[in-house]
């Protein structure tokens, strides 16, 4: 969700960025706790903020979304290494990227990993590549597009998964009038031979961002249950909507503000989701097994430190990592205790206002869960949080 007039002073902005997400990491949202007190949660064990790369490949595509830690080595991709995605191409026009890149810690260098055709013809509307993405135990990639011909959504098509192999190179594409624009990052349950995805579609009913653009109360969360024949690409054996009814909306600056994060609880018996146009996270009971949409489920918090929530994350603990969309902030929240415990900064870009806002998509756990990358969409780069 980048904007079309960005300037120059992102440079400067970010020269010292470094410095002031420390500073600011240093001071809770909230009431600070005792010295002497053990960590609630993981960012406050958060100490460092490490940009590692400028995600802009070759032929120019910029605004990463998706980021994900690769959980095996196969093909070109290494265990650990960390893919990310592009919404935007190098025009800054949103629902046109159409690059994947791969960062390699150990080298702390970066290839292309795919470059997906933007007229794919099995995928409606074309590619735009979103912050839908997974890489499963079996090597196969899979990444939402939510299209555009234009950089509006005036011209936006459904979209479409598409599934690659772990060399990037196209395997098939999943469509079905259940896929309209999958928009958020996805939540899966992988057991090799076979997963289960949860992504949401944020594309039903909306259109043009001109004017007042209506809020349509369509988006839903949709299972995908998966078979994967060795060798094969992953088959898609049923589709559910487990929810429904959220709330979506066209936006000229951000392109479409709908339910973005995706994740389960550490028993797989809840699927947690975050509502941007309500400001909440709400719950979806018994994920895996219902046969029916639950709607919207139930509200486990709203408002307080969320900022119009986007991508979500569980830590090894069961609290989740929210990014906020309307500032540079990540908040930590308790879900059984239905609590917020904190927020912290992450991007404390000035030039927005308030800082940071619109910058932060993508979020995803290191291989050893104590720290997280994330992007900053405004300056193209993947940072690390430790």
């Amino acid at each position: 969700m980048k904007h079309a007039t960005r300037t120059l002073l992102r440079c400067t902005v970010h020269a010292v960025r470094s410095a002031l997400a420390l500073a600011a990491a240093a001071a809770l949202a909230g009431a600070p706790l005792a010295a002497h007190a053990d960590p609630q949660g993981l960012l406050e064990t958060v100490k460092h903020h490490t940009t590692l790369i400028n995600t802009v490949p070759d032929n120019g595509d910029q605004n990463p979304y998706a980021i994900v830690v690769a959980p095996v080595s196969s093909g070109t991709v290494k265990q650990g290494d960390v893919l990310v995605d592009n919404f935007n191409n190098a025009s800054n026009l949103q629902g046109t990227g159409s690059t994947i890149v791969d960062y390699r810690p150990d080298t702390k260098q970066m290839t292309l990993f795919a470059t997906i055709p933007r007229d794919l013809k099995k995928c409606p509307g074309g590619v735009g590549l979103s912050t839908a993405m997974t890489m499963l135990k079996s090597g196969w990639i899979i990444v939402g597009s939510t299209p555009s011909n234009d950089g509006t959504t005036s011209t936006k098509g459904a979209g479409c998964l598409i599934v690659l192999d772990s060399n990037g190179r196209i395997a098939k594409t999943i469509s079905s009038p259940n896929i309209n624009d999958p928009w958020g990052n996805m939540a899966v349950l992988d057991n090799g031979d076979h997963a289960t995805l949860f992504v949401s579609n944020a594309g039903f009913g909306v259109s043009g961002a001109d004017g007042n653009p209506p809020v349509f109360k369509q988006a839903t969360v949709l299972r995908l249950d998966l078979d994967i024949p060795g060798g094969q690409a992953p088959v898609v054996k049923r589709e559910t909507v487990v929810a429904s009814g959220f709330g979506a909306q066209a936006d000229k600056g951000v392109f479409l503000v709908g339910p973005t994060g995706l994740a389960l609880s550490t028993d797989n018996k809840l699927l947690y989701v975050s509502d941007a146009i309500g400001n909440r996270i709400n719950v979806i009971e018994d994920p895996l097994t219902r046969d029916t949409s639950a709607g919207v489920g139930r509200q486990l918090t709203a408002d307080g430190l969320l900022h119009r929530p986007l991508a979500m994350i569980a830590t090894p603990q069961g609290h989740l990592l929210v990014t906020n969309a309307l500032n540079g902030q990540v908040v930590e929240i308790d879900p059984v205790a239905a609590k917020q415990l904190y927020a912290r900064w992450l991007d404390t870009d000035k030039a927005q206002s308030p800082p940071g806002n619109g910058d932060l998509f993508g979020i995803a756990l290191t291989p050893s869960g104590d720290g997280f990358y994330y992007v900053e969409d405004d300056v193209n780069t993947l940072v690390l949080a430790q």
